[in-house]
């Protein structure tokens, strides 16, 4: 599984290395701007076979929540959940889900 993480949003890079070293388990990847500029900081989660997810206005407060969607995901046949209320706050703050 990846995680990208905006590099446009957090030019110097430090949310990057917060969240590498919260997910260690995950490859996560800084990227150019992936579009959520009106709702920075955008990180999304990508895994083959799986749908795809974009997030906006991540913060530190939300890396617990961000470890436990990591964890639920990599659980998920296919990237889907049936009841959104297991992603907590992350579930206000999806910008896309993208099939597979």
């Amino acid at each position: 599984m990846k995680m990208f993480v905006c590099e446009t949003c957090t030019a110097d890079g430090r949310f990057v290395e917060t969240l590498r070293a919260a997910l260690p388990a995950l490859e996560v990847c800084a990227v150019d701007c992936m579009s959520g500029c009106t709702r920075p900081q955008t990180v999304a989660f990508r895994e083959a076979g799986k749908t795809a997810y974009l997030f906006g206005d991540i913060t530190i407060v939300d890396v617990p929540d961000l470890q436990n969607f990591a964890a639920l995901y990599a659980r998920s046949k296919d990237g889907t959940f049936p009841d959104a209320r297991v992603l907590g706050t992350l579930r206000t703050k999806a910008i896309a889900r993208i099939p597979s």
